[in-house]
């Protein structure tokens, strides 16, 4: 672990959280605990209404070492623009878990849920940082573990640890059903610097109008086996592959093109403030 000083966080016990423990390569998934859970004290520092905000607060998922217990790093998933109150908390959330060292990977979306959606990402998020370490005999400096390729669930070849691969396949079939205007999911994914990485995906589903999805990531101290920007874009390719399955498709859902290539111009117009310029100026021209 890294970050601060772990020896403030306690053993979770087995039957901790509000639902299944789920387990994984050596690693133990709580659903559902409190900051609090996990720490053996307040932290110094701390007032005591800050530590009483922090205690209170949510963590979506908890992965802990099977053995031991201990806490490794923690998934918090929140919707975009919370109000003043939320951010607050969240502030202090996550100096008490900096503090502690505890790396927690903060996902923003509109459409991406824990109780949904948490289970198989960090699934994703434990096998690709254990392919990292090297754990599962791979051979990390010839291809990554986003890149690996094999057999995908529809009997194509493609890369079998792209979040997106379903969404990608669901795309053509709606496609063919005469469900959208376009069968390619387009997307691009930029990292802003001291901030977090952000990846948008959408798709042509009238002439003039898409299905637009934008997840942000923010993972301080969490190296997780993937750059988290390509990580962000294939969540939200896979947030588009679930309103396609629920058929989110009516009006209200969809954005005018010309106003998501407005909002393209306006990231350009910021590349200043990423972390690797912008890579999209052909986008902007369409």
């Amino acid at each position: 672990m890294t970050g601060g000083d772990d020896s403030w966080l306690s053993m979770v016990p087995a039957g901790a959280g509000r639902g299944a423990v789920l387990g994984r390569a050596g690693r133990r998934v709580h659903i559902g605990l409190r900051l609090a859970d996990l720490l053996r004290r307040r932290p110094s520092g701390l007032t005591g209404h800050q530590w009483n905000t922090a205690s209170r607060s949510l963590l979506d998922l908890v992965v802990c070492h099977e053995e031991t217990g201990r806490p490794e790093f923690a998934v918090a998933f929140r919707r975009p623009a919370p109000d003043a109150s939320a951010r607050r908390a969240e502030r202090v959330q996550a100096a008490v878990a900096a503090a502690v060292g505890l790396p927690v990977l903060r996902i923003v979306s509109t459409t991406l849920r824990a109780a949904e959606h948490g289970p198989a990402i960090v699934t994703y998020v434990i096998d690709a940082r254990r392919y990292a370490e090297g754990d599962a005999g791979s051979d990390v400096a010839a291809v990554g573990f986003r890149d690996i390729v094999g057999r995908l669930p529809d009997g194509r070849t493609g890369a079998v640890n792209d979040l997106g691969a379903l969404a990608r396949a669901e795309a053509v079939e709606a496609y063919v059903a005469r469900r959208l205007a376009d069968p390619i999911l387009r997307g691009l994914h930029v990292t802003w610097a001291g901030g977090p990485a952000e990846g948008w995906s959408w798709v042509d589903v009238r002439p003039g109008e898409c299905l637009v999805e934008r997840v942000s990531v923010q993972a301080d101290e969490l190296a997780f086996g993937v750059d988290p920007a390509r990580f962000a874009e294939d969540l939200a390719a896979l947030a588009i592959g679930d309103r396609l399955r629920r058929g989110d498709l009516g009006e209200s859902a969809l954005v005018r093109r010309e106003e998501l290539l407005d909002a393209v111009r306006q990231l350009r117009q910021r590349r200043d403030e990423l972390v690797d310029d912008f890579a999209y100026d052909h986008l902007c021209e369409a």
